[in-house]
């Protein structure tokens, strides 16, 4: 047994995203800040509506998977697709934007909290192509498994015996919800992926290193990881998913492999080719 230690600390940034949307960016504030596959995790938390009302309005994607996890709060999407899903508190949406599709992701409250998050995840070259695709996912769908020392909501992958909804995929991920009690220890195996920790209440240590709430820690190599709490407990996303090792070019929603593609993206956004059938 290898335990993992952190490689490369990445900070939360203050950025604002959509109509003004405020919020935390860890990975993908700049583009060596990435874990592959994973490219963006945006962290969002308030209860000043002027924070959040302006939402997401349409937007465009083309070349990877959006997952957004709603921890409290009522949000609406609704894609060129047709799909319309409310995504309220604890759920989660996995959209795969594939060759293109284009959605907007609106609040549907005036005042109270809104957090959540937002994560990026990359597409192989040979399925940034495909049709894309949707997927609302209830609280209620959402197991939790628990330990002596805390608990797992298991929304991909699996977690011992607890299977999450979202299994296998392109990049087969790991998506977990961690709560810890006070210096409790968080200990599992994970193998031949790329593996991010990210804590969003409280303080964690991985082998005598400290990663402080909205500190991600992108984790070397090794089989198992192990997360203890802070004296206060903690929460924390575990994500981990199969690296793609290929070439990475962004433009803003467009995630491909060469700038000539980044470039036809942007020419079939311009002239609707985008959200053709494939």
């Amino acid at each position: 047994m290898t335990i993992r230690k952190i490689q490369q600390v990445v900070p939360g940034m203050p950025a604002s995203d959509g109509a003004g949307v405020k919020l935390i960016r860890s990975l993908g504030s700049a583009n060596h800040l990435r874990a592959d596959p994973f490219l963006m995790l945006d962290a969002f938390s308030s209860e000043n509506p002027d924070d959040y009302v302006a939402g997401f309005p349409s937007h465009p994607h083309r070349g990877f998977e959006t997952v957004t996890y709603l921890l409290d709060g009522h949000m609406l999407h609704e894609d060129h697709l047709g799909n319309r899903g409310n995504l309220k508190s604890g759920g989660v949406q996995w959209m795969t934007a594939g060759r293109g599709i284009i959605h907007s992701e609106m609040p549907q409250q005036e005042n109270g909290r809104m957090r959540g998050f937002q994560l990026w995840i990359n597409l192989p070259a040979k399925e940034k192509m495909k049709p894309a695709g949707y997927r609302d996912i209830q609280a209620e769908e959402i197991p939790v498994a628990t330990f002596a020392g805390g608990s797992v909501k298991v929304i991909a992958g699996t977690f011992e015996n607890t299977k999450g909804p979202v299994q296998g995929g392109y990049t087969d991920p790991i998506y977990w919800d961690v709560t810890l009690k006070p210096n409790e220890v968080f200990s599992q195996e994970i193998k031949d992926k790329s593996v991010y920790v990210y804590p969003f209440e409280g303080a964690i240590e991985i082998e005598d290193r400290v990663l402080k709430t909205h500190q991600g820690g992108v984790l070397g190599a090794g089989d198992t990881i192990a997360v203890k709490a802070g004296a206060d407990g903690a929460r924390f996303l575990v994500l981990a998913a199969k690296p793609i090792k290929e070439p990475v070019v962004q433009y803003g929603p467009f995630v491909m492999n060469t700038r000539e593609e980044i470039e036809q993206a942007v020419r079939d956004y311009q002239s609707g080719e985008l959200t053709k059938a494939a």
